[in-house]
């Protein structure tokens, strides 16, 4: 080998030895950045931590004022609570603390990447039934949260579905020209239900807002005809084989709930079930029409044909009525009644009504 093949090779050597030690440096500064950040993360958590459980110390010292002010629990009794409160609030920082240190200590002392799975922080569930028997719906928040002491107001979904026509002063449900088994109302939204008074449940307020489908089935082969804004029922040319018309309504009811409660009574807080006990709401609802639409099908020169026609009925804009549920259980009998006429313009006034079940009474 040459002078000058032995000052290439050492060159390439050198030069490969000097990236490899770079590289080697530059993997270490980020594992160490790595690891720097992680700590740097736990030490922010350790205050989070503590402002976390000063914030539950609060809330429990509210509970326990709030049966003091109800004259549940004496001065002394009271005390003595707070002082317990204090204490476990006191062991949990530091048992939580100790944790997260151990956790630091592990991240320090072992090579970069070690695997620290953090458990701590805000959590994310779907509940069905906490709150001793209450039904709640998806819920967000601390996993280790104190339940409020009292809480008047909850919300429920709601769902109905059943029977749906039309009456009049001129004919009875007899003499509809809707079938009765083809016509149908489906229901759904949120209420929400608030006590009214503070030492007891009998009588609860419900409130929210719903979307409303109801349906009408046209038999006889009659369809709607809107002439010049007047609606009207009309024999349509062909053989139909669906006539069939929809409104599509948002609404926000309003019921005065009623019926007897369990108390169920904790040492942080109390709540109020409802839960397989009688109910009845009496109320109403007004709200908006927000669409409306006619669906016919039938056959012309052997071609079926399906005839959409939506918004041309002279429907009426604003929607109010009458409704009310009677309930002992999870599910309700439920009745709602359009005090407003279905057409703004017709040969006589006819006004919507529902009668079904209604799924929200836990």
């Amino acid at each position: 080998m040459n002078t000058i093949t032995r000052l290439v090779v050492y060159a390439i050597i050198s030069l490969t030895f000097a990236t490899t030690q770079a590289q080697e440096k530059e993997v270490d500064s980020i594992k160490k950045t790595s690891v720097d950040y992680k700590i740097e993360a736990l030490e922010e958590q350790k205050i989070k931590i503590e402002k976390e459980e000063k914030d539950f110390l609060r809330q429990e010292i509210e509970a326990i004022n709030e049966r003091l002010d109800t004259k549940q629990i004496t001065v002394e009794e009271a005390e003595e609570l707070k002082k317990e409160a204090a204490k476990k609030r006191a062991a949990n920082i530091e048992n939580r603390l100790s944790i997260i240190d151990n956790k630091i200590a592990l991240l320090s002392r072992n090579e970069p990447g070690y695997l620290v799975k953090d458990n701590e922080g805000s959590y994310f569930s779907i509940s069905f039934g906490e709150d001793d028997e209450e039904w709640q719906a998806i819920r967000l928040g601390k996993k280790n949260k104190p339940k409020k002491y009292d809480r008047r107001t909850k919300s429920d979904l709601v769902f109905a579905f059943g029977f749906n026509n039309t009456v009049s002063e001129e004919r009875s449900l007899d003499d509809s020209p809707y079938k009765l088994g083809g016509s149908g109302f489906l229901e759904l939204g949120l209420a929400w239900k608030t006590r009214i008074f503070d030492n007891t449940n009998f009588w609860r307020l419900k409130y929210g807002f719903s979307f409303q489908w109801n349906k009408l089935n046209i038999k006889n082969n009659q369809y709607f005809v809107n002439d010049e804004g007047n609606v009207s029922l009309q024999e349509f040319p062909l053989d139909l084989k669906k006539a069939k018309f929809r409104t599509t309504n948002l609404v926000f009811p309003v019921h005065l709930e009623f019926g007897p409660s369990k108390k169920i009574e904790k040492e942080n807080y109390f709540r109020y079930s409802t839960v397989n006990k009688f109910k009845m709401g009496l109320g109403g609802y007004a709200g908006l029409n927000i669409g409306s639409m006619q669906k016919l099908k039938y056959k012309e020169d052997g071609d079926r044909v399906k005839d959409k026609q939506r918004g041309e009925f002279e429907v009426n804009e604003f929607v109010y009525g009458l409704s009310g549920y009677i309930s002992w259980g999870s599910m309700a009998l439920y009745a709602k009644y359009d005090l407003n006429p279905l057409f703004k313009d017709q040969a006589f006034d006819q006004n919507n009504i529902s009668v079904g079940l209604r799924f929200d009474m836990d």
